[in-house]
């Protein structure tokens, strides 16, 4: 399929939960795109510029900003002749009946992995040096008309690592409609945990309202366990075929050794307290 006949797949997943490895293992099959950036959530947001975080009501699925987002796509399939288009932006997980009333045809993959393993890795992003190379490639996607005010905030989040007693940015990841609260009243690390928390729960309940035909869950440790299985499992949902030949070669490069490696950097009484902090999403999922 090309061009108009493409598929979009939206992968759906909190921040450091595998969603770059599942979309990177994704596009290396024949007929599978994205776009050449890590996320495209200046495109989900324009249109909606000012509004204060990135969990939207479906409302503001307005026609003029859903034809827009929807040429992006079909810029993808049109360059790369794509039958599947995939999307990977971790604040979807907070709107996906947004992200449904744009993209109505679209399948959803959606990913999770212990709590405490994503905060862990979220932390080190929270604090982590500029990457210019990385916002160049994104920096392509921001709407002309857009660019200022991304700019100015950008500039405000990198200033505030300068004087922060934590050492981070002003602003990562999915942005809470509580975000500057939670900064303000709670430590780093809980706010990574409640954070996680209200990704994981948005995408669960959104998700169960959608036909079950159209999305499936995988968990990051089984992923990354056994890759050739579960990318099997993942292709036939998103009707792409591939003999086993091509899966092997695709997830060559997956590797399970991230797990645990969030939780064992943190300390014990940090554990304990995040633990009872999210315990009945981590008991949901048997993380704890």
């Amino acid at each position: 399929m090309k061009g108009d006949g493409f598929c979009p797949l939206v992968i759906i997943g909190a921040p450091r939960s595998g969603t770059n490895m599942l979309r990177d293992v994704l596009t290396r099959f024949s007929g599978v795109a994205t776009w050449p950036c890590d996320e495209i959530n200046y495109i989900w947001r324009h249109g909606n510029l000012r509004h204060s975080s990135d969990e939207f009501p479906v409302d503001l699925a307005r026609p003029r900003v859903q034809r827009y987002i929807r040429r992006k796509f079909d810029w993808v399939a049109r360059r790369y002749e794509a039958g599947v288009v995939v999307e990977k932006t971790c604040a979807n997980s907070l709107r996906v009946p947004f992200v449904d009333r744009v993209v109505p045809e679209a399948k959803y993959v959606f990913i999770r992995r212990d709590g405490l393993d994503a905060v862990g890795s979220a932390m080190v992003r929270w604090k982590a040096s500029l990457d210019i190379p990385y916002l160049a490639r994104k920096a392509r996607f921001v709407p002309v008309t857009d660019l200022p005010w991304y700019a100015a905030r950008y500039l405000g989040s990198r200033l505030h690592r300068l004087v922060s007693r934590e050492g981070r940015v002003g602003l990562w990841g999915p942005q809470l409609d509580d975000m500057n609260q939670l900064l303000a009243e709670r430590p780093l690390d809980e706010v990574c945990a409640l954070q996680w928390q209200r990704c994981v729960e948005a995408s669960v309940e959104a998700l169960a309202n959608i036909e079950p035909e159209r999305w499936i869950e995988v968990g990051y440790e089984d992923f990354v366990r056994e890759p050739a299985r579960e990318m099997e499992r993942v292709l036939w949902f998103a009707g792409v075929e591939a003999d086993s030949q091509a899966i092997q070669q695709a997830v060559s490069g997956v590797r399970s050794t991230s797990i645990g490696k969030g939780r064992e950097a943190l300390d014990k009484p940090t554990r304990d307290r995040l633990e009872a902090l999210v315990r009945d999403t981590l008991v949901r999922y048997g993380y704890a």
